[in-house]
């Protein structure tokens, strides 16, 4: 009997909430350690379906932008200024006064040579740090797992993803991240007299049968785990007030992850909706509004606690959008695009580098400039202390952000 049959004929199925795999998936490995002040911290945010980055950062002195964009520029008068050339999209108040602190960088026409306009296509290029032409089963953030495992490869929890399904950008060879929303709902489920029984019953017995090992093994890991996370979660209770969505209480439960020291160093999490082709202006700016207001008390969160010193974030989407709009007052799929960087050590906060040049196109697009591999190699030199050259499969120049 193969696993999944296994688990979709065991009682376990009919304990009412209980998604078995996936439930018992996240927390197959214990986590033990605490994670002490000082020790570096990496949040990704992944902008799920091509964020229009000429709408994010506006080139607002750019008559070619706005004679390319008849009915979706963002006026002049309206942008939040970065400098005399760019500015943030209005609704960015919360980003912008990040910016204002020096919490930001702006890296501009971010790719990959030869780039891929497929959603599927580039987000794989972009978990797995592959080229263009080149197709990986492990995503980067997966192999800096592999490559910093331990003889039981018992550090799963390294790298966390707030949401219910794991990225490829997590999967390592020997090794995966582990995909959570929220850690007390795992231990008030992990709570009830039919899981405590089946777990003590799974602390006593092994099963001859290699599908009834794993599944005593991982119930038993999942109720010392979630009663790990919530002995350390409820050490701490944010004071700030997020947002009421779920991207928000996305990074709250990061939030609290971060600032109750769980021993982890890499955290993701995504916001979708960003494919727009149809009537972009409302839709994209409900969209950067969420996570302009959820990044802002995200930060004040971790400023409160002492941990912002030690966190960097990056933001990313897969691709950008065409510089010309559609027919349907939308964008349709681009290539380079804009990164964000945030962190309380910044060595050159503001914008990294040039403006993007929107008359030397590539079929309409803009050329990438920074190859989205030199960040990821800064990431896990400098910030990690992980060997990039091993993780990423080739030499890459960092970047003195």
């Amino acid at each position: 009997m193969n696993r999944r049959a296994f688990l979709q004929k065991s009682a376990l199925t009919t304990l009412g909430t209980m998604l078995i795999p996936s439930f018992l998936k996240v927390f197959e490995t214990p986590l033990l350690a605490h994670k002490a002040m000082g020790e570096k911290i990496l949040v990704i945010i992944q902008l799920s379906g091509g964020n229009d980055g000429l709408n994010t950062v506006v080139p607002f002195q750019n008559d070619v932008y706005y004679a390319k964009r008849p009915r979706i520029a963002i006026p002049k008068t309206e942008v939040l200024r970065l400098n005399d050339e760019l500015g943030l999209n209005p609704v960015m108040t919360g980003v912008h006064k990040l910016y204002e602190k020096g919490f930001l960088t702006i890296l501009n026409q971010v790719g990959y040579p030869n780039p891929d306009r497929s959603h599927f296509r580039s987000m794989d290029i972009w978990q797995t740090a592959s080229a263009s032409n080149e197709y990986l089963s492990t995503g980067w953030l997966g192999r800096y797992l592999d490559a910093t495992c331990g003889r039981d490869c018992k550090t799963a929890h390294e790298v966390v993803e707030i949401d219910d399904m794991l990225s490829l950008a997590l999967k390592g060879a020997k090794i995966k991240g582990l995909a959570t929303t929220d850690a007390e709902k795992i231990y008030a489920a992990t709570q009830s007299q039919s899981i405590q029984q089946l777990a003590q019953l799974a602390s006593q017995q092994q099963s001859e049968h290699t599908e009834a090992s794993y599944l005593y093994k991982t119930l038993a890991e999942t109720v010392s785990s979630a009663q790990y996370l919530h002995s350390k979660v409820k050490t701490y209770t944010s004071t700030q007030n997020y947002p009421n969505n779920e991207f928000a209480q996305q990074l709250k439960s990061m939030a609290q992850l971060i600032n109750a020291g769980v021993d982890t160093s890499v955290y993701y999490t995504s916001l979708a909706g960003f494919d727009t082709h149809v009537n972009q202006k409302s839709q994209h700016e409900r969209l950067l509004k969420t996570y302009s207001d959820a990044v802002e008390v995200f930060v004040k969160d971790l400023q409160a606690s002492g941990k912002w010193q030690d966190v960097l974030v990056m933001t990313f989407s897969e691709f950008g959008r065409r510089v010309a709009q559609n027919a349907s007052n939308g964008t349709d799929h681009g290539t380079a695009n804009n990164v964000f960087l945030m962190g309380g050590k910044l060595n050159k906060a503001g914008v990294w580098n040039e403006v993007p040049n929107l008359t030397d196109l590539d079929e309409g697009d803009l050329k990438y400039k920074i190859d989205f591999r030199n960040i990821y190699a800064t990431l896990l030199r400098k910030h990690l202390n992980a060997d990039d050259k091993v993780i990423l499969g080739g030499e890459f120049a960092t970047l003195d952000f």
